[in-house]
């Protein structure tokens, strides 16, 4: 296969995957539609409660970014607290890890079962939640089929000398990082860079450890997303945004930082597994890691940023009336 027709076939498939994750969160969130944001509000009592529903909400709209964006969209509107988001923040980076687990199943030669099931739902759903439900099935599968066409399209790669030692440079922890963080601020997806980064794993161009590196790096450029949405905010929004930056970076150096006993971690528990489950399982284990070990300090790190970043005059006097 050319360079051209690799490219391209990449490119379809690239451009295919990042078409369905929006596709599919659109249909699911048609689909819960006020739901979520009363899920947020009402189970975000303590810190414990906002990480369970963090990681539930994550799940079913499968986007982080979405859900921390609406978060801080709640905070802004002061219909969740700053403490009340934190929890949500934490859960959201455990459930954005579903993803990774769905694209490692490679059944992207079955996508057309569900695209097909989907388009025929909704062609013949007379009912506005059944078009919404063949939405979503044909979103799954549309995202299957672009997984699948990138893979087809980097096999030739492993033979291209130049191809491999470039693959090669990034199992240094701080090149991959900084690369899946470009990648993923380029995207505007980190489940699109985590997803090629399963690919190329599972193809054996990258190996494990450069994998993770990626991974962790696509935690980091998720950040400019939420960044960016708590930007003109109240200051609680914007302390949200500051904090979810905060977690990652904690999580994302110590992980680099210990990137080899973690490499032999996920090796251990995957056992046998492909090298893609490999990292997707890796992807849950850092994130789950990261919430449990940040989970204790989660308080003084949310006194930190009220202290550095207090709210505006007012503001706390309408939290305590309202008994928040």
């Amino acid at each position: 296969m050319e360079a051209l027709e690799i490219g391209l076939l990449l490119l379809s498939g690239l451009v295919l995957f990042l078409f369905a994750l929006n596709y599919l969160s659109d249909g699911l969130k048609a689909v819960s539609g006020d739901k979520m944001q009363r899920l947020l509000r009402k189970f975000t009592r303590n810190v414990v409660t906002g990480v369970l529903t963090g990681i539930v909400v994550t799940t079913l709209l499968d986007s982080s970014s979405a859900v921390i964006i609406m978060t801080i969209a709640l905070v802004n509107a002061r219909a969740l607290t700053f403490r009340q988001a934190v929890g949500v923040v934490l859960g959201a980076n455990i459930g954005t890890t579903f993803s990774s687990q769905l694209i490692a199943l490679d059944v992207g030669q079955w996508a057309g079962v569900p695209m097909a099931v989907g388009f025929l739902i909704m062609v013949a759903g007379k009912r506005e939640i059944l078009t919404q439900w063949g939405q979503v099935i044909l979103g799954f599968g549309m995202l299957f089929l672009g997984l699948f066409l990138m893979e087809e399209a980097v096999k030739p790669l492993r033979h291209l000398p130049h191809v491999i030692e470039w693959m090669k440079g990034l199992a240094d922890p701080l090149r991959g990082a900084l690369t899946g963080a470009g990648v993923t601020i380029l995207l505007q997806s980190s489940s699109a860079t985590v997803g090629m980064a399963v690919v190329l794993t599972t193809q054996k161009l990258l190996t494990l450890p450069a994998g993770i590196a990626l991974m962790m790096g696509a935690e980091l450029g998720t950040c400019a997303d939420t960044l960016v949405a708590s930007l003109g905010r109240t200051r609680a929004a914007v302390r949200t945004g500051l904090f979810h930056l905060s977690f990652n970076l904690l999580s994302i150096l110590l992980g680099l930082l210990l990137i080899l006993p973690f490499t032999e971690l996920v090796l251990f528990l995957s056992g046998h597994a492909p090298p893609g489950r490999q990292l997707a399982n890796a992807h849950v284990l850092f994130n789950l890691l990261g919430v449990l070990l940040i989970l204790p300090f989660a308080a003084g790190l949310a006194n930190g940023l009220e202290r550095w970043l207090p709210d505006e005059e007012g503001t706390v006097k309408l939290a305590e009336s309202t008994g928040r």
